[in-house]
């Protein structure tokens, strides 16, 4: 692609995400969102590939449908109270439309359908903007407007997400939809605890934007897209294979990693709402996603391809790890400890 046209694209996106996240009003909200969707379709479709381009169409009708529910959930708040500012936004039936769009934004079930086909059909740096960059604005005005919010229809589809993501996740050999599903279960997390703590659903992206992040960018660099290459990859960079496995099980969630730290304040906060059957449950199905982040873990390190004298080995490269990477690996893995200061801080 002309890098011209990328940086035109890359502003557009960094623009797009300023308005959303600082607007007040819905209109300016709105507008920030379709920035956004119109200047992530050409990355997503600049390969020219068939499945590329579907992906693109997939994602414009997707994102158009949503951006008009948005515009409809406001414009019927605005009718009912006259208030068009976006934490005034407390018409029941208008709540219940923006849950439905920005759910659709986010890749929610039941509106997850196009998450991994879009996934599936971009490129690595490209599926890292979607499930990360993209996330964000939809974030924001959920964040925004939490208090109007339905918590039962938000828990019933938080655990929807965990469960399904978790399930279809488990027979997945390609990479980015394993990784798609992934955040579909994580936005799970993300949106049970948003009628309680708000703070608590953003604390939870940014760990989980971070330790995507991560992912992406060591498969991007190993150029990896499904296990079978991820199997032979460990001889091409083995210190790099070898921090994966502990990104990929601190994205799971295990105890002494960063991606423990949103799960336990989750599970605390929820228990202190008497949400005890909601906690118990979401942790139960978050064992599913366990599954398949420990089959990429085993599949990435502690496994070797059967029949190794018919696998062509890749060649060992010495070129060093970039220095992002090992930021983010480092930061992935060893949060926890810093809870005090993490929690203090928001």
């Amino acid at each position: 692609m002309n890098p011209q046209a990328k940086l035109i694209f890359i502003t557009s996106l960094l623009l797009g995400t300023t308005i959303t996240i600082s607007s007040n009003h819905w209109i300016m909200a709105w507008a920030g969102l379709e920035i956004n969707t119109l200047a992530i379709l050409p990355l997503i479709s600049k390969s020219h590939h068939p499945r590329a381009i579907e992906a693109a169409t997939k994602y414009f009708l997707v994102q158009a449908a949503a951006s008009a529910l948005v515009l409809f959930s406001s414009m019927t708040n605005a009718w009912c109270t006259g208030q068009w500012d976006i934490t005034q936004l407390t018409h029941p039936t208008s709540c219940l439309i923006l849950t439905s769009a920005i759910a659709m934004k986010l890749g929610l079930v039941p509106f997850h359908f196009w998450f991994p086909e879009v996934l599936q059909g971009s490129p690595l740096t490209t599926g890292l903007l979607l499930s990360t960059a993209m996330k964000l604005p939809p974030m924001t005005l959920l964040y925004m407007t939490s208090p109007s919010l339905n918590p039962t229809l938000l828990t019933t589809m938080a655990i929807l997400s965990t469960a399904l993501g978790g399930w279809m996740g488990l027979n997945q050999t390609q990479i980015r939809k394993i990784l798609a599903f992934s955040s579909i279960s994580h936005l799970g997390w993300m949106a049970i605890i948003l009628a309680y703590n708000p703070k608590l659903t953003l604390l939870n992206f940014y760990l989980y934007a971070l330790m995507t992040t991560t992912v992406f960018l060591t498969m991007n660099s190993m150029k990896v897209l499904k296990l079978s290459t991820l199997m032979t990859a460990w001889t091409k960079m083995p210190s790099l294979n070898a921090m994966l496995l502990l990104t990929l099980l601190s994205l799971a969630g295990l105890p002494p990693l960063t991606g423990f730290l949103p799960k336990w304040l989750i599970i605390q906060e929820l228990t202190k709402q008497d949400m005890v059957p909601a906690a118990t449950i979401i942790s139960l199905l978050s064992l599913l996603s366990l599954f398949f982040y420990l089959r990429l873990a085993y599949c990435t390190t502690i496994t070797l391809p059967p029949h190794t004298t018919n696998h062509m080995k890749q060649w060992h490269t010495h070129k060093p790890t970039p220095t992002l990477i090992a930021i983010l690996t480092t930061m992935s893995v060893t949060l926890l400890p810093a809870s005090p200061m993490i929690l203090a801080i928001i």
